[in-house]
């Protein structure tokens, strides 16, 4: 069985794939969602990613169907306290920005479409500079108090806002940051690595990054002349047309041979072997998707597996 991780200063022990909710309610229907669901739960699974404005962007959607999909599934199955529910505000369209009384009531919101008392790891999605870092970590700190969240985290945030907010946290010893969700993979470093990535290691912050398969592109099926059928092929094969998605390819394909497992397996491998990282984020919209994601917690890569992966996304 895959051992859990402790996610940051946290109380909370997580399994070391995060599965993406945004699937659920778009490319996955209901009974797609309950199915993967069960079956990452079935493989040890526990820390299921959500927020309030999935899938908001698909004609006829309004936001908070994956967290309605999660809700119904975690009443249906009675496992709520087995699993890790993180979720999201600013983005909703109801909900948009992170005023104190706007994160309150998106909060709420929340709460009552996924069926629950409690959130167990919120956080801001996109931070919003016109906010004051005091107001947001104000409201947050509310909410845990109110015992409506549990741990509070940071998504899309620079360096700078993220040390003033823990800055304050620590000042006025209310609620503090204990993870952060950066876009993060082996073909997008430079948003995480450097100061964010300096700054969470010396916090104690746990990074969970987001695309930790670059939409699809880092699990291997997008070749040159190949067509893949996905809602998100436009931003995966992108990656074919650069030099370095080329080469970062020829070497998840080699390392994964020496392993004999899917390519998707060695990519969230080296995420997970970076400084910081608990738990990469991927999402499946079919069962048969899972194994090559799940198969994270099993493989370890040697030292030069990771040097060569990392010189190949230079």
């Amino acid at each position: 069985m895959t051992s859990l991780r402790k996610l940051g200063s946290s109380d909370l022990e997580v399994f070391p794939l995060a599965l993406g909710g945004n699937v659920f309610g778009w490319t996955a229907d209901e009974a797609q969602s309950f199915a993967v669901l069960d079956a990452y739960t079935a493989a040890g699974g526990n820390f299921i990613d959500s927020a309030d404005v999935y899938s908001a962007w698909v004609d006829g959607n309004q936001g908070g169907e994956s967290e309605t999909v999660l809700g119904k599934w975690l009443t249906s199955r009675g496992n709520r306290a087995d699993v890790v529910v993180a979720t999201k505000v600013s983005q909703h369209p109801e909900f948009q920005g992170l005023s104190a009384a706007n994160i309150k009531a998106a909060a709420d919101a929340s709460l009552r479409r996924l069926g629950t008392d409690y959130i167990d790891l919120y956080y801001t999605h996109f931070d919003k500079p016109e906010v004051p870092v005091e107001e947001i970590i104000g409201a947050l700190d509310e909410l845990v108090t109110a015992g409506k969240v549990r741990h509070i985290a940071a998504s899309n945030i620079s360096a700078e806002r993220l040390r003033a907010s823990l800055e304050f946290s620590d000042r006025e010893g209310l609620a503090r940051y204990v993870a952060l969700q950066p876009h993060y993979n082996l073909v997008s470093r430079d948003t995480y690595e450097g100061e964010l990535q300096d700054l969470a290691a010396r916090t104690g912050l746990a990074a969970v990054p987001y695309y930790a398969l670059a939409s699809g592109f880092l699990t291997g099926k997008y070749r040159p002349g190949t067509t893949v059928d996905s809602a998100r092929a436009g931003g995966a094969a992108q990656h074919l047309q650069t030099e370095r998605g080329r080469r970062v390819l020829d070497a998840l394909d080699e390392i994964s041979a020496a392993h004999d497992v899917p390519a998707a397996t060695v990519a969230l491998a080296w995420l997970a072997a970076q400084p910081t990282v608990v738990a990469p984020i991927a999402s499946a919209r079919t069962v048969e998707q899972l194994p090559a994601l799940l198969g994270v917690g099993e493989l370890t890569l040697t030292d030069a597996e990771v040097g060569r992966l990392t010189e190949a996304s230079a």
